[in-house]
């Protein structure tokens, strides 16, 4: 007999403004193109200790949601960071450096190789690489960092956790808190990398620079190439749920499958918690909008309230939906993956990892919303779980046990 999938809530929106049956757009070709996406898998696929990571199949959870395939992939063990991050902010640094290189040497066709090899030491050890974080993206670039030989200085707001602190000092780091939100730090970082000659590795756009959020993009488009390949000849998803913060890892998801799949790419749903849906206000109302509040939810990774004006370029044509979940039902999703309730494996999925299967979980059980986005008993859906334990005490806290003893 079939478990009955829990009851979880969702408010659905589908975008007035998605052009879904038609070619990829040339004003996007500018910005994510098969020769971004080598150019990332050149570069990433070189580091010590690459490799894709898992595509979870959930089968006996798809069948209790009447869905013919859930395809899960598994960011909690990335580079050994525990989350999809590596792939932008590392690579940003090094694209960074190799521009430097060039700049400061005269020399060109500087390679990541290179710079692995401690070549140009002499020019990486005066750079100083900046951002802001609400964890994760840090980790990325002080690791990134640490990697190329370059300084790092990051900066967090007042309520990341000291766990999140600690484990990007970990990799040489130096962090500054600041007092407010995120959006505080974003300020406070790129007002002294100007003061000081820094260069910010930042996910959220600057109008005065977008090249390393853009290349932050484009390294999430592993996220899809690797997917792609790993469901080979199970064919591709009908549906895919893509949670947000200011989009960017979305917007770079959505971009590689539409440049993979033109007109026949799959329908892709936003995700976001309802205390900071920036990215469904902003399609419900066909502009960039600000979502109001403390955006304060346990999903620390997508608690932001402003959308990257590039994620936007690609959101509002290429998005299909966009949902909201709330913090409790999240929490239980968390412990429904760690204690294995449907029989297809533990899995350890931070806060933010989750929304997707929450939103899917709640729109598959209701007809209207199951209608509205087109899903039926032959729909594949491909869902990124984002993160791990990225904060193991905030993980055990909800959870009831440590990522340890969910493995064991």
């Amino acid at each position: 007999m079939l478990k009955r999938p829990p009851s979880y809530t969702v408010e659905l929106i589908i975008n007035p403004a998605v052009q879904q049956i038609s070619p990829y757009p040339e004003a996007l070709a500018q910005l994510f193109n098969t020769q971004t996406n080598e150019a990332a898998l050149e570069v990433i696929t070189s580091w010590p200790g690459y490799a894709p990571t898992p595509l979870r199949e959930l089968s006996h959870l798809a069948q209790s949601l009447d869905l013919a395939a859930i395809h899960y992939k598994d960011e909690s063990t990335r580079m050994g960071l525990g989350s999809f991050k590596p792939l932008g902010g590392a690579y940003a640094v090094q694209r960074l450096l190799m521009r430097e290189i060039e700049r400061v040497s005269g020399e060109t066709n500087i390679t990541n190789a290179d710079i692995l090899n401690g070549k140009y030491a002499h020019i990486v050890e005066n750079i100083t690489v900046t951002s802001a974080t609400d964890g994760n993206h840090g980790r990325s670039v002080a690791w990134g960092a640490k990697m190329a030989g370059c300084r790092c200085v990051i900066y967090v707001h007042e309520t990341v956790s000291v766990a999140r602190e600690r484990a990007i000092a970990r990799f040489g780091a130096e962090v500054r808190r600041v007092e407010g939100i995120y959006d505080d730090a974003v300020r406070a970082a790129r007002n002294t990398a100007k003061e000081q000659s820094w260069f910010v590795i930042q996910d959220t756009v600057d109008v005065d620079d977008i090249q390393s959020t853009l290349e932050i993009m484009h390294g999430y488009t592993l996220l899809a190439s690797e997917s792609i390949a790993q469901l080979g000849d199970r064919g591709a998803p009908t549906h895919v749920f893509l949670q947000a913060g200011v989009g960017g890892m979305a917007a770079a998801v959505l971009a590689q499958l539409w440049v993979t799949y033109g007109e026949e790419r799959p329908r892709v749903i936003i995700v976001e918690p309802d205390k900071a849906a920036c990215c469904l206000l902003s399609l419900q109302a066909g502009k960039p909008t600000i979502a109001p509040g403390s955006l304060d939810s346990i999903m620390a990774g997508l608690a932001c309230g402003e959308i990257s004006s590039l994620a936007w370029q690609v959101l509002q044509p290429g998005a299909f939906a966009a949902a909201q979940v709330g913090d409790d039902d999240v929490a239980d999703c968390m412990r429904l993956l760690a204690d294995n309730r449907y029989g297809d494996g533990a899995i350890v999925a931070g806060e933010s990892a989750v929304a997707g299967l929450v939103a899917l979980i709640a729109i598959a059980q209701d007809q209207s919303a199951r209608g509205k986005i087109g899903l039926d008993e032959n729909s594949r859906v491909l869902l990124i779980g984002s993160e791990g334990a990225t904060d193991p005490e905030v993980y055990a806290g909800i959870v009831g046990r440590s990522a340890e003893e969910v493995h064991d």
